[in-house]
């Protein structure tokens, strides 16, 4: 039995007439679902603040190549946006958790215990982080060993320049920054690939995921000895009083110290016309800065509108700065009291599961030389806008939240309104692997949450690709979202 309430459409044709090839088209615009090409729609005056948004966010990428780096950047916009420490005055506060998760809030009409418009995304990166003792020495070579972070196809980060970010807390408190790799005038760090004339055993016969092993992961940071041929580990002697001299450095302040290796170099525009953004980090950091541009424009909302940004994900979210952890909810109660509202258990819980979300991460694109890995019908493509994707996870829908038929309907309804562009999309075949984001942790506090963000190509590489109309309109769906009632 049809439901009474629902509302039948106009007919476009009579049900006993054969419809024209006129009345064909109407009914096929009228009911087809049929995503618009964003370059298609946009006009001359947007096309001008397309272009200044891929360059703001182009020195976001450079200025945020670690999760450090993204907080810093974060709480540096946001203070030349006016927000302000907590204890401010406010009503733009911006807040942090052990240099690695920022919040930045702006107060609405309604109080927080009615709920909020809360995005979510994360910050870190796939990297390749040093270990703890990184120094040795080898056939008269200095080497740094890594321990690789995140999901990467290892091959990608050989025989290409990289630059180390980090520093070291020294064992009486002093920290001292260090970045190599990035001023034009700095060397930059590499690691070597082995020639093609002798691979055919020791890498052509193997899988890819044994043909690079992550033990040989070795950063070259040296060949130039210190002392004669008497002197014991000169190479990596040599490398000890580089630091010495340079960073007042020795070698047990490594054990203490964060240093993560990247791509060395700037983020570029990509294609002869400019189209597309290509640069490291683009997985999460295009979303991180798309809620923080989102955010930071906003005059005025009825509800508090939120901008969480978290660390950990790309390693399961786990630990004191990954979604698992409760700081969030610590973070909604101090931002409760400061605007005078009752703070108990209860209070922060109600707060949460009124809350409307939407995690932010991007979307694998649908990529022309390998369409069997995807399910076309559903595959994201570059270009279209933001992803809508009701559930991500493997086969069987594992590892990860579904959102309702209803907040998809109400999600709907908010971009369309606002002329957002958008599109509908699921991470390939169901049993090619799959992923997981941080929209399950967000889930398990009672909020309504679903993904959405821009797509990429070369996801997890050292060089993402995005498209630049993708992060213009990206910017516009979270506007649309945080307004929204």
């Amino acid at each position: 039995m049809p439901d009474a309430k629902a509302k039948p459409g106009k007919k476009t044709v009579a049900a006993d007439k054969k419809p024209s090839k006129a009345d064909l088209k109407k009914m096929e615009k009228k009911l087809a679902a049929k995503p618009l090409l964003v370059w298609d729609a946009l006009k001359p005056a947007e096309l001008k603040a397309l272009e200044a948004a891929a360059q703001d966010y182009r020195a976001f990428l450079d200025a945020a190549k670690t999760e450090r780096e993204a907080v810093r950047e974060i709480i540096r916009r946001a203070e030349t946006a006016g927000f302000e420490p907590l204890g401010g005055k406010g009503p733009r506060f911006h807040l942090t958790r052990m240099g690695k998760v920022a919040m930045l809030f702006a107060a609405g009409q309604k109080p927080i215990r009615e709920g909020m418009r809360l995005i979510v995304s994360h910050i870190d990166a796939p990297r390749l982080d040093l270990k703890p003792k990184p120094l040795y020495e080898d056939v008269d070579l200095a080497f740094l060993k890594t321990h690789y972070y995140g999901g990467i196809k290892k091959y990608q980060w050989l025989s290409r320049p990289l630059a180390l970010h980090g520093f070291v807390v020294k064992d009486d408190g002093r920290r001292v920054d260090v970045v190599i790799g990035e001023n034009p005038a700095d060397p930059v760090l590499t690691i070597a690939d082995l020639l093609p004339h002798l691979a055919r055993q020791a890498q052509g016969s193997k899988k890819v995921s044994e043909a690079f092993p992550g033990e040989k992961m070795n950063l070259i940071v040296g060949s130039r000895p210190l002392g004669d041929d008497e002197t014991k580990n000169r190479f990596r002697l040599a490398v000890l009083d580089i630091l010495d001299r340079k960073y007042g450095l020795v070698e047990e302040d490594l054990i203490s110290a964060e240093f993560e290796t990247v791509p060395a170099g700037s983020a570029r525009d990509v294609g002869l016309d400019a189209s597309l953004i290509g640069g490291y980090g683009q997985d999460d950091r295009i979303c991180a800065y798309t809620s923080m541009a989102a955010l930071l424009s906003l005059k005025k909302q009825d509800r508090p509108a939120a901008a969480l940004f978290v660390d950990r994900e790309e390693t399961g979210s786990d630990g004191a700065t990954g979604a698992k952890s409760r700081f969030m909810e610590s973070m909604v109660a101090e931002l409760m009291d400061r605007a005078g509202e009752p703070v108990s258990w209860v209070a922060v819980r109600q707060a949460l599961m009124n809350t409307k979300a939407v995690s932010a991460d991007v979307e694998g694109a649908l990529d022309p030389d390998f369409q069997d890995v995807h399910e076309k019908n559903n595959a994201a493509r570059l270009g279209y806008g933001p992803c809508v994707t009701r559930y991500t996870g493997g086969g069987g829908k594992y590892g990860a939240s579904e959102a309702s038929a209803e907040y998809m309907g109400w999600l709907r309804g908010v971009f369309n309104k606002a002329g957002v562009l958008w599109q509908s999309s699921l991470l390939g075949k169901i049993d090619e692997g799959g992923g997981g984001t941080v929209a399950m942790f967000l889930a398990e506090h009672g909020m309504d949450v679903v993904d959405c963000g821009p797509s990429l190509l070369a996801m997890h590489s050292p060089f993402e690709i995005a498209s630049k109309a993708d992060l213009f309109m990206t910017i516009r769906a979270y506007a649309a979202f945080y307004q929204a009632e």
